[in-house]
């Protein structure tokens, strides 16, 4: 038999085959023994019945193909040892005489401590075979583990999952999401010892809904930190995640939904391998679901969301799925990743069985897609890019209209992280924000909505957010959006003021196209006002506001707004510090004061110019 390859791992039947020629070694010798016979002989019972146990693991481990080796093999190694200190015994008791008398004490002493590590190997071999019964969890604690019962759990609980029964296959993975739960030290062994294969195959090829939430909770509790999210994404997992997410019913698309957001958080990798993997559509599919486009309330000065419909059914019409749909699920364009189509078979029994789920399930799952949308759009430009290709904008636009609570939150904060990307990247911005199209009018539309109602500073809040960050693509002449966020700079809420004030810098800052336009279109709306009051009544709006207010200065710092309120004194008190505090705003804050200097050094007589 040829050895492995220096740093290959030795294959299983090359593991078992050692300990059984040491069993035959022993054996051997101790037939030819000299000395210590009586010895000898108990030796010989303990390592035959060894080598039997060992065969039975070899005739198990043949007829399993989905063995799980990872107890095997760390039992077996020990095994082997103790059958070769074993032998290095039974080799000096062919020798007798004077030294073999001199020596007896220390001998005997010898063949206790060999008999009862044999005992020891006797009884993780008889453990090791318990977990190959299928009637059985084997939770019994062998020797090797004595020390850290949960290891002996770790290995009972995986091997249930990987070889068990189905009906103890997701009692199996619950005990162990339970185990992941308790410490990061149980996550870490379960990963170590070979968990997360099983599971995955379990959420892949679960025969129940049960067994395939168990895996996916499981595997929850323990990609909680971004080595362990590596270590499922290496073992091929986002593909086996993102085919479930598409296939599952609703409640297992839940628990699906919850490992997908918390491994895009955890781990950028992994976020983009799920983007490779094309996850978004499913995700926005099932959002889809009766979300009805269909709105016959006309909304004046708007492009209605019937409008916006029939455009996207008409887009819809080319696509390879028909679906009867009232809703924009029809226009998501149901493809795999590799671009192919599904029969209609699927979708109508999927349609089955998202018509018998209650609205609470229905509500809990398109939360979670939600927030798993949320999170791979985060900072990734192919997620992005791919949810605002299947129509995903007007979706989650209409959800935010019509749903309330953690749904609405979730679908706002997606919408907001898609515009955080689109703000560095013009392809994206033109191509899903391009203002004359039906999805940008929709979001835009309910962003301004959700701004103006002001009813939760925690909605307002990424809505802002996400119109600062499309500031770029509104051309000179839109009106709409500037005279909301002029009132929330003169709100009561610190924080939404603090979000507008940043929003209405991205307006008016010198890389924006239309500064000058809209820093005017803020003169217009009485916007110095609320923003001077801002700075004198809240410190930590100081730095988004002064900004602000530097921006207006070089824009329209002839402007008597700015005069009457003293915008030239205020830059130049605040100046010192907040150039000592951030040095990179010091040319800035230079600019802004000079170019007011122009315009009313009059006004101050007894001013002493900023020096940079």
């Amino acid at each position: 038999m040829a050895a492995p390859a220096p740093g290959e791992e030795k294959t299983l039947q090359d593991e078992l085959s050692l300990p059984i020629l040491f069993a035959e070694r022993v054996i051997k010798l101790a037939q030819e023994a000299e000395s210590s016979k009586q010895d000898c002989a108990e030796l010989v019972k303990q390592v035959d019945r060894l080598a039997q146990m060992l065969r039975s693991t070899v005739r198990h481990a043949s007829a399993t193909q989905t063995l799980y080796e990872r107890p095997v093999r760390r039992i077996v190694a020990d095994v082997a040892k103790n059958l070769d200190r074993a032998i290095t015994l039974v080799r000096k008791c062919k020798h007798s005489g004077v030294l073999r008398q001199v020596f007896s004490i220390t001998t005997t002493a010898d063949f206790r401590k060999v008999s009862s590590l044999l005992e020891s190997s006797i009884g993780d071999m008889k453990w090791l075979l318990s977990i190959f019964d299928s009637d059985g969890t084997g939770l019994s604690l062998p020797p090797i583990a004595s020390n850290d019962p949960i290891l002996a759990w770790v290995w009972s609980y995986t091997a249930t999952i990987q070889m068990g029964q189905p009906k103890d296959r997701a009692e199996a993975a619950n005990s162990l999401a339970s185990l992941a739960s308790d410490n990061d030290r149980n996550k870490k062994m379960i990963v170590e010892e070979g968990g997360i294969g099983p599971l995955l195959k379990l959420l892949k090829e679960g025969s129940s809904a049960e067994a395939q939430i168990a895996a996916a909770t499981a595997l929850c509790n323990i990609a909680t930190d971004r080595e362990r999210v590596r270590f499922v994404v290496e073992s091929h997992g986002v593909p086996v995640i993102v085919q479930v997410l598409g296939d599952s019913p609703a409640r297992v698309q839940t628990s699906v939904a919850k490992l997908v957001a918390l491994m895009a958080e955890m781990d950028p990798e992994a976020k983009e391998e799920f983007a490779r993997e094309n996850a978004t559509r499913p995700l926005v599919s099932t959002l889809a679901m009766d979300t009805v486009m269909d709105d016959p309330k006309p909304q004046s000065g708007k492009t209605s969301i019937h409008s916006l419909v029939q455009i996207n059914k008409e887009l819809a019409k080319s696509d390879s799925v028909a679906r009867n749909y009232h809703n924009i699920s029809g226009s998501l364009g149901h493809s795999h990743s590799d671009g192919s189509s599904r029969g209609g078979g699927h979708y109508n029994r999927k349609e089955r069985e998202w018509e018998s789920e209650t609205p609470e399930v229905k509500l809990e799952v398109k939360v979670s897609c939600a927030e798993a949308l949320w999170k791979l759009s985060k900072e990734s430009l192919g997620n992005s890019r791919k949810i605002a290709e299947t129509k995903g904008l007007l979706c989650l636009a209409k959800i935010v209209e019509v749903e309330r609570e953690e749904l609405q939150l979730n679908c706002l904060m997606t919408v907001m992280e898609i515009a955080a990307v689109a703000e560095s990247n013009p392809d994206l911005r033109r191509a899903a924000f391009k203002p004359s199209s039906p999805p940008a009018k929709a979001v835009l539309d309910q962003l301004l909505r959700v701004i103006q109602e002001g009813s939760s500073p925690t909605l307002q809040i990424p809505a802002i957010k996400a119109i600062g960050c499309l500031a770029r693509t509104f051309p000179a002449r839109e009106s709409r959006i500037i005279g909301p966020l002029v009132v929330q700079l003169g709100g009561k809420n610190v924080e939404v003021a603090m979000e507008t004030a940043v929003a209405l810098g991205k307006f008016v800052c010198p890389e924006n196209f239309n500064c000058l336009e809209h820093s005017k279109a803020i003169l217009e709306f009485d916007g110095v006002s609320p923003l001077m009051k801002l700075l004198r009544n809240n410190d930590r709006a100081q730095m988004p506001g002064l900004v602000l207010l530097c921006y207006l200065a070089l824009n329209v710092g002839n402007s008597k707004a700015l005069e009457q309120a003293r915008a030239l004194y205020v830059l130049e008190g605040a100046a010192r510090s907040v150039v000592a505090q951030y040095p990179g705003l010091r040319e800035l804050f230079a600019k802004a004061i000079h170019h007011l200097t122009l315009y009313q050094a009059g006004a101050h007589p007894h001013r002493q110019p900023y020096a940079p």
